[in-house]
């Protein structure tokens, strides 16, 4: 029997084993699951101090409103308003698990006589902010769960919430926000990992639903749009401003405030808004909205501007904005530009501006504005916005966007391989290192003088250079956006300086020629020495570069031109200047103290800077003869001083004004042009046509070996050389130029103007 019982008692044991793991193991693992995991919050419940600092183990040491406090032998952390309006918050980082998709925090908290701020939100909350690897904010929204009332005791919060897509930190902060006063005491802090599946659900049906919503809405208000427009197409509900069913304001527009107020003149309503004082803002805000499948609008209105003066800047001006809002009323890219007055007008005039509506746009806001004026008056009617083909603007807007696909520049690095050869002065000759004589020719790339970021000035300057086959540009440039200064420039100029180095980078790696020019008017001030002792200092020596001192001076003296001296304002002398000294009549005159040239000749050369400078005369750089009478500037031991000379089709005696000094000094035209087109702020009568003047002209510089730098490719910039970004010459001017560029020649004039 013993032999027979021992091999079921092997079984049995094994059996027994088998059945006891079975009830060993689940009961193992149950135990595992009922244990919560440990808190990502370490210390949340403030009561370890390990190096008995006073301050619990991973949180912020006290400061003003945060301290942490003990009730027996419970630690807290505690925050009170010490005065109100005072925001009171801590903080501290939690590190998140990698792949954590949704977090549960626990916390219990408690306040005490607290009274809500100047706004409903200036409440207790606590603030939470995800941030990536780097430390940066990802956007997303967290939940900040707050309170506004006193609860006295103790009361247990949590809270649930997805992570947001790339989250590894989260900020934990808690804030007395503002609040007039009152404490808040948090404490058990527990941050753990939750499901996010029921999160991820809640979210969807949230956000359909909320999709829902904002469709129902867009088609109700595009309906009303399109029942609007019904009748003649008009999207402007009352936009004459006449129906007035109640009395008291148009219909649709309502009651006005500020500046702003409703005005008649011969029972014809409109709208008027007036600058109270210099630099403040008056606007008014209409929102239009639009019927579905509008491609493209067009925008009619009659305006009237007086007792007009521009603010500070060039846009504090009368303009109309205008702004694309979705269904929900954020912004869309894509707005029209701002169609922008600055000047008075002769009475009414009629304006209008086409533009394409883009996608998801459901809101166009209208906004009328005196933009921080000195002074003025504007009056706006008949407003319309109707419905227009988008063929024609689509065409061109896909025709800009070739152009800028097209105006892209890989940027290149300097190859002093390929760089021209440094240049010299010898007599009236620029010459080269070895004594060749060289011919200076281009055109000026305009736009760095009126906008930071310029305009095509890359492709222009690699145009100017392979196409037109110029050997010298002159790039227009101030200080203003040197420096960073502009309202727009948020880098300190760092991006208008890349653009400028960018340009001579590319002329000197074809062998080429940038002549820098400050394009300032009248007379150099002390931020002129500024501008060029930086930009000296940088190009020092660089063999591409030339340093164009002052655009156009005019209106001083050739002593105030060369050694500088007061500048009057003023238009004409008063009485009683017959009897004072120049200090009295200074003092009694609005002005400036003017630099004079040779001071900015003197700050090039005070950095060691070689290159070659080039100044111009009075009457906007055009008359030299004040050099052969006694001015001349002093070059100062560097590679040589050339003269510049602007010289249009209104100019005369170019023998008298310019050739004065060509025997002597080489001359630069660094100014020239005409166009079909004369200039309006001159008598026409006095502007020699283009068609003969434009022959005539090359030919006298090329009978002249002058040196020149056309004016200009720009097509908004007169006298232009291109009627467009495809750079088409013109075919008065740019035509001839970029002939006489590749080695025509014209016959010198047998006549001089």
């Amino acid at each position: 029997m013993t032999a027979l019982k021992q091999p079921y008692s092997l079984r049995a044991c094994v059996l027994l084993g088998l059945i006891t793991g079975l009830l060993v193991i689940p009961a193992h693992f149950l135990q595992a699951a009922e244990t919560p995991a440990a808190s990502i919050a370490t210390n949340g419940d403030f009561q370890t101090d390990a190096d008995g600092d006073d301050v619990p183990d991973g949180w912020a040491p006290p400061k003003a409103g945060v301290s942490y406090a003990t009730e027996e032998t419970n630690r807290y952390l505690h925050l009170a308003s010490p005065k109100a309006g005072e925001m009171v918050l801590t903080y501290r980082q939690f590190h998140l698990p990698r792949g954590a998709k949704a977090l549960e925090l626990s916390w219990k908290q408690r306040t005490v006589d607290l009274k809500v701020g100047k706004n409903p939100w200036f409440d207790a909350r606590i603030l939470l902010q995800g941030k990536n690897a780097a430390g940066e904010k990802i956007a997303g929204s967290l939940p900040a769960p707050n309170t506004n009332k006193s609860s006295g005791e103790w009361v247990e919060k949590s809270v649930k919430f997805l992570v947001p897509e790339g989250a590894r930190v989260l900020e934990f902060m808690p804030t007395l926000f503002q609040v007039q006063s009152g404490t808040f005491d948090i404490d058990d802090v527990v941050l753990r990992e939750t499901d996010a599946a029921p999160l991820v659900a809640a979210a969807k049906a949230k956000a359909d639903a909320a999709a829902e919503k904002l469709a129902a809405t867009i088609k109700k208000r595009q309906t009303a749009a399109a029942a609007r427009a019904e009748k003649d197409g008009e999207f402007i509900a009352n936009g004459t401003f006449q129906t007035d069913g109640k009395g008291d304001a148009p219909d649709q527009w309502g009651a006005l405030k500020g500046n702003s107020s409703w005005q008649k003149e011969d029972d014809n309503r409109f709208l008027r808004m007036v600058s109270p004082a210099p630099g403040k803002l008056v606007l008014h805000y209409h929102a239009v909205d639009l019927p579905a499948g509008v491609q493209a609008v067009e925008f009619k209105w009659s305006q009237r501007l007086s007792n007009f003066k521009r603010g500070k800047d060039n846009y504090f001006d009368a303009r109309i904005m205008m702004q694309w809002l979705d269904a929900a009323g954020s912004k869309l890219p894509g707005s029209p530009s701002p169609s922008a007055t600055a000047k008075n007008t002769e009475g009414w005039v009629e304006k209008s501006k086409t533009f394409l509506v883009p996608d998801g746009a459901l809101t166009l806001v209208i906004m009328p504005t005196l933009f921080q004026v000195e002074s003025g008056t504007l009056d706006l009617d008949n407003l319309s916005l109707k419905a227009t083909d988008a063929a024609p603007l689509l065409a061109a807007a896909a025709e800009r966007a070739a152009i800028e696909k097209a105006a892209h520049v890989e940027p290149e690095t300097p190859n002093p391989k390929k760089w021209p050869a440094e240049l010299f002065v010898k007599g009236n000759q620029i010459i080269t290192g070895d004594g060749k004589a060289v011919w200076l020719q281009g055109v000026n790339v305009d736009s760095l003088e009126w906008n930071p970021r310029g305009e095509y000035v890359l492709r222009s300057t690699l145009v100017a250079l392979e196409d037109w086959n110029a050997n010298l540009l002159r790039l227009p440039i101030q200080e203003k956006f040197w420096f960073g200064q502009d309202v727009t420039q948020k880098d300190e100029g760092r991006a208008y300086r890349e653009l400028v180095d960018q340009v001579v980078t590319l002329a000197g790696n074809r062998g080429a020629y940038v002549m820098l020019d400050l394009h300032r008017f009248r007379a150099p001030k002390q931020a002129h020495i500024d501008f060029w002792k930086e930009v000296a200092a940088k190009y020092k020596n660089d063999p591409a570069v030339l340093f164009e001192l002052f655009n156009e001076p005019h209106g001083i003296s050739w002593e105030v031109w060369r050694n500088g001296g007061f500048v009057a304002d003023k238009n004409a002398p008063a009485d009683e200047d017959a009897f004072l000294s120049p200090e009295e009549k200074a003092l009694n005159t609005k002005g400036f103290h003017s630099v004079g040239v040779q001071a900015l000749l003197d700050a090039v050369r005070s950095t060691g800077a070689r290159n070659i400078v080039i100044a111009g005369g009075l009457d906007w750089s055009y008359d030299l003869t004040g050099i052969a009478d006694g001015f001349a500037l002093d070059e100062k031991g560097g590679n040589g001083l050339a003269y510049a000379a602007h010289i249009y089709a209104q100019k005369r005696d170019w023998l008298g004004k310019v050739m004065i000094v060509a025997d002597k000094y080489p001359i630069i035209v660094s100014e020239v042009g005409a166009n079909t087109k004369k200039f309006a702020f001159m008598p026409a009568d006095s502007q020699e046509d283009a068609a003969t003047w434009v022959p005539r002209m090359l030919g006298f510089i090329q009978a002249n070996k002058l040196h020149w730098t056309a004016f200009s490719l720009h097509p908004g910039s007169a006298p232009v050389l291109i009627t467009d970004w495809k750079y088409t010459p013109t075919p008065e001017w740019g035509a001839l130029v970029k002939r006489a560029l590749a080695g025509e020649k014209f016959p010198a004039p047998e006549k001089l103007r």
